[in-house]
């Protein structure tokens, strides 16, 4: 982190100069990923064409690890602080979680920062039953994949990094055969 914007001038520079440029992001380019920090940078009524390229975003990597966590509606919120003031994550995040929207939730913890994290689950748990469903995905579809799923009571600080990615249920998610599944409302 903190050399995008390096990246995002560099490749900005090289095709306003007639380069053909890739700039390669992790996941999907749309979704906390290169490309908006790119567009903001091109100078409005640039001749440069940018092509945004989509990929797999963590959330859908983690959800289908998981089982079917996704499959009504969800939300996700990035708990890192280095962009986004705390306090606008803790509004953003308590207003799912009323809306008892399912929760992606990236970046959830570093070796510096623990804060976000415990104020999420603080939020979370004033506002959803302990025995709520929590997938805990790290490397999602990368080598050293870890995936396992346990409830928002016993979820522990300890278990999450950087590289985790929190799956939290809503009031209809259950575990099914060790598989997350949040009913679309297809069998009513």
């Amino acid at each position: 982190m903190r050399q995008e914007t390096a990246r995002a001038e560099a490749a900005v520079a090289a095709a306003t100069a007639g380069a053909r440029v890739a700039v390669v992001s992790t996941g999907d380019a749309g979704v906390y990923g290169m490309a908006g920090l790119v567009l903001e940078l091109l100078p409005e009524g640039s001749p440069v064409t940018v092509e945004v390229v989509p990929g797999v975003t963590a959330a859908s990597a983690a959800a289908a690890c998981l089982g079917a966590p996704l499959m009504n509606d969800f939300a996700v919120v990035s708990l890192s602080d280095l962009l986004t003031p705390l306090e606008v994550i803790e509004r953003r995040l308590t207003a799912a979680a009323d809306g008892d929207f399912v929760l992606a939730l990236y970046n959830p913890r570093s070796t510096r920062r623990h804060e976000p994290l415990r104020r999420a689950l603080a939020i979370l748990r004033a506002r959803r039953a302990p025995d709520t469903p929590v997938g805990l995905v790290r490397n999602a579809l990368r080598d050293g994949q870890e995936a396992r799923i346990t409830t928002l009571g016993e979820l522990r600080e300890e278990d999450v990094d950087m590289l985790t990615l929190l799956v939290v249920g809503n009031g209809a998610t259950s575990v099914r055969d060790g598989r997350m599944v949040t009913p679309r409302g297809y069998r009513t």
